[in-house]
C-alpha cells in the first residue's frame, strides 16, 4: 500500500498526503496525532492494532509523555470527529487490554478515485528462488494456489462475517435520507430518494422493509437506533444522505444492526440526475446482497433493470409525491399539477400515471370531497391503465386500478385478481394490503380481511388510517372488545385523529353503551370539521339513546348541506335506519346507488336494520355483493 494512498468509509474520506479527514467533502479539524492514530487503523482495518504498536510508531522510547492519557485522548478525538461510541461503535472499536480495530469497511483510493484491493500476504510462506530441480514442483504448487488461495480467501470471508455480522436480517425500516442541501426547498428531493428505495427493498419479498407513513415520523428526530428498532420491530436500519449539485446526485448510505447499533456497511454512489434510478437500485441490490437475502429471478431483474429518466419528469414526480403525501385537499391539488408537468415532460413515464391515478382516487374520496365520485374515479381509472400500458410491474398501478375497479367499476372479480397482482410485485406496498383488506371484507372474508390488514399494519406500524381502518374491520367481524382496545391503541398514537374516535364510538354503539358512544362521537366531529360520517353515527348514538330530536336535528343539518358532488345519500339513509324508517332509508340508498357510491359503506353496523329487507338485498345483488347477515 502507498505511503500516501486515501481512504474512504461511510460519508468519511482520509487524504493522508494532505493530512485531511472529510466528510461529504467538507473538511473536519482533526489534530495531528490523532490523525495518525487513525490512518494506523485504517491501514489494518479488521485487524487488531495493540497500544504497543501505536506507541512504537508515534510516541518513540526518548519521548517524555504520558502514554496511555495521550492515546486514550487521541482515540476520544476520533470518535468525536466521527460521531462513533465507545459502547456502541461503528468505526473504532476497543479491544480491552490490546488496542484498537477499524470494523467498518474501508476503500483504498488512488488518485482518480477509485477502490483498490490490498494485496494479502499468507504468514508463514516466503518467496524463494526457483531452481531447475524444484520447476516442476513450483509450477504445481502455482496451479495449486489458483485454486485454493480464492478459496482460502472465501472461507475466510465466510468465518469474518459469521463471527460479526448477524446471522439473519429479515426487517429494515430506511430512516428519512438527509439533504444536505442549504435550500430547504430541497427536501422533496431527499425524501422522494427515501421514498424510492423503500419502494426498490419494497419488492423483495422476504425482506420485510417499513412503509413511508411509519418512517417519516423520524424525519428530524434524533432518537437512538435500539429506539427506533423496537418503536418499529425492525433488524436494521438503512441512513444515509443525499447531495444534488445541478443535475448531479450522490448518495450515501449505510447499512446498521438497528438493536446493537452496529455498523454493517456504508457505500456512496455518483452520477448524472438521469441515472439517480439505476443508483438507487444499485444501492437497494446492495444492501439486499447485505443482509444476505436470496432474490427471486423477478426481484434480480427489478433491481439491475436499467431506468433512465427525464430528469424533469422526475422532478416534477418528486415533487407531485411530496404534496400527495401531505393528504389534505389543497396538496392534493398541488399533486395533480405536477404529475400532470411530468407527464408533460416525458409522456412514457410510467410512475407519473400511477400517481395521478392515486391522486384522483382521494380527490374523489369522501374525506376531502374536492371532486365528485363519478368525475374522479374514472379519471383515476384511465391513469392507472395507462401506467400499467407503460410498466405493467408497478405493484402501485395495479393497487390504484384495483381501487376504481371495486368502488366505482363493482367488478370485483378484476379487482381480485389486480390486488393478487399487486401484492406479488409490492409484497411491502402497505396500501396495497390496506386496500386488498377492504376488498376481502367487501365479499364478506372478515378473517381473512383482518389477516390482511394486519400486515398492513406491520408494515406500516405507525399509520394512523391503517390502525382505524383494522379496528372497524374488527368491528364489522363482530369483534367489538378487539375492536375497541385497538381504537384505543390509535388514539394513544394521536389523540387528534377523528377516525380513531369515530371507530371507537361505533364499537360503543354495538356494546350497548350509548352515552359513551355519543362522547366519542362528538370528539370525532369535532376534530373532523363535521364529518358526515361522523354526523350519521352520532345521530344513530342519539336515536340509541332515546334522544329523537337531537338525531332529526342532525339528518336535516345533512340534507342541506347536500350538493350535486355529494348528497350525504348513505349517511342520511343510515338515520333513517336507525329511525325505523326503512323506506325512507331505501330511498336514499337507491339515490347513492345512482350516484355511483362506494358500496363498501353498506358494511357499516348502522345498516343492520335493513339486512331482511327484500329491497336491500336485490339492491346487494343488482350491485354482486353477498355480505352476509348478521347475527
Amino acid at each position: 500500500m502507498e505511503p500516501d494512498a486515501s481512504f474512504r468509509f461511510g460519508v468519511f474520506e482520509v487524504d493522508v498526503r494532505a493530512g485531511e479527514l472529510r466528510k461529504h467533502g467538507l473538511r473536519i479539524r482533526l489534530q495531528q496525532q490523532p490523525f495518525q492514530v487513525l490512518e494506523m487503523l485504517l491501514r489494518r482495518p479488521r485487524d487488531v492494532v495493540t497500544r504497543d504498536e501505536l506507541r512504537n510508531k508515534l510516541w518513540p522510547a526518548d519521548t517524555f509523555v504520558d502514554f496511555d492519557h495521550g492515546l486514550n485522548k487521541a482515540i476520544n478525538k476520533i470518535r468525536e470527529a466521527l460521531g462513533d461510541s465507545a459502547d456502541n461503535p461503528r468505526f473504532v472499536e476497543t479491544v480491552s487490554r490490546r488496542g484498537y480495530r477499524f470494523i467498518a469497511e474501508v476503500a483504498v483510493l488512488d488518485g482518480a478515485d477509485s477502490p483498490k484491493t490490498r494485496e494479502l500476504e499468507l504468514p508463514g510462506f516466503t518467496a524463494e528462488p526457483a531452481t531447475p530441480g524444484r520447476l516442476v514442483w513450483s509450477r504445481a504448487w502455482k496451479a495449486a494456489a489458483i485454486i485454493l488461495i480464492p478459496a482460502l480467501a472465501l472461507v475466510a470471508a465466510w468465518m469474518i462475517r459469521s463471527r460479526s455480522w448477524p446471522s439473519s436480517i429479515r426487517s429494515l425500516a430506511v430512516l428519512p435520507l438527509e439533504s444536505l442541501s442549504a435550500d430547504p426547498s430541497q427536501d422533496y428531493f431527499a425524501e422522494g430518494m427515501t421514498d424510492e428505495l423503500i419502494t426498490d427493498l419494497g419488492q423483495i419479498s422476504q425482506l420485510r422493509v417499513i412503509s413511508r407513513t411509519s418512517i417519516m415520523t423520524y424525519k428530524g428526530v434524533r432518537k437512538p437506533l435500539p429506539q427506533i428498532a423496537r418503536e418499529l420491530n425492525v433488524d436494521a436500519v438503512v441512513e444515509g444522505t443525499v447531495l444534488r449539485s445541478g443535475n448531479q446526485v450522490r448518495i450515501t448510505a449505510q447499512l446498521i444492526q438497528a438493536r446493537a447499533d452496529k455498523h454493517l456497511w456504508s457505500k456512496s454512489y455518483e452520477g448524472d440526475l438521469r441515472d439517480t434510478l439505476a443508483l438507487q437500485g444499485r444501492v437497494a441490490g446492495a444492501i439486499a446482497n447485505e443482509v444476505r437475502i436470496n432474490l427471486t429471478p423477478h426481484e434480480q431483474a427489478a433491481l439491475q433493470r436499467v431506468k433512465v429518466v427525464n430528469p424533469e419528469a422526475y422532478e416534477a414526480y418528486l415533487k407531485g409525491r411530496y404534496f400527495w403525501n401531505k393528504r389534505t385537499a389543497d396538496s392534493l391539488k398541488i399533486a395533480k399539477d405536477y404529475f400532470d408537468q411530468s407527464i408533460a415532460k416525458d409522456a412514457t413515464y410510467a410512475p407519473a400515471y400511477s400517481g395521478l391515478a392515486d391522486t384522483y382516487a382521494l380527490l374523489g374520496d369522501w374525506q376531502y370531497a374536492v371532486m365528485s365520485t363519478k368525475e374522479a374515479l374514472p379519471k383515476a381509472k384511465a391513469a392507472a391503465t395507462k401506467a400499467l400500458e407503460l410498466d405493467n410491474t408497478l405493484g402501485e398501478a395495479h393497487t390504484s386500478l384495483a381501487f376504481c375497479l371495486d368502488g366505482f367499476d363493482w367488478d370485483f372479480v378484476s379487482a381480485d385478481k389486480q390486488f393478487q397482482q399487486a401484492v406479488e410485485l409490492s409484497p411491502n406496498y402497505a396500501t396495497a394490503h390496506h386496500w386488498y383488506a377492504w376488498h376481502l371484507g367487501l365479499l364478506g372474508r372478515y378473517d381473512e380481511a383482518i389477516a390482511e390488514m394486519r400486515k398492513a399494519e406491520s408494515l406500516d406500524p405507525l399509520s394512523l388510517i391503517i390502525n382505524a381502518d383494522l379496528a372497524e374491520l374488527l368491528l364489522l367481524a363482530h369483534s367489538y372488545d378487539e375492536s375497541i382496545q385497538q381504537s384505543r391503541k390509535t388514539i394513544q398514537m394521536d389523540s387528534n385523529f377523528a377516525l380513531a374516535h369515530n371507530q371507537l364510538g361505533q364499537a360503543y354503539l354495538q356494546k350497548q353503551m350509548p352515552a359513551e358512544a355519543i362522547a366519542e362521537l362528538q370528539t370525532a366531529i369535532r376534530l373532523s370539521g363535521d364529518s358526515p360520517t361522523c354526523m350519521a353515527n352520532l345521530a344513530r348514538a342519539y336515536a340509541a339513546s332515546g334522544r329523537r330530536n337531537d338525531a332529526v336535528r342532525l339528518l336535516n343539518d345533512l340534507k342541506k348541506r347536500a350538493n350535486t358532488g355529494y348528497s350525504n345519500a348513505p349517511e342520511i339513509a343510515v338515520i333513517y335506519a336507525a329511525l325505523g324508517d326503512n323506506d325512507q332509508a331505501m330511498s336514499w340508498i337507491k339515490r347513492a346507488y345512482q350516484e355511483r357510491f362506494n358500496p363498501g359503506v353498506l358494511l357499516r353496523p348502522g345498516f343492520d336494520p335493513l339486512r331482511s329487507d327484500v329491497r336491500f338485498q336485490d339492491l346487494l345483488r343488482l350491485i354482486g355483493l353477498q355480505i352476509q347477515k348478521r347475527d
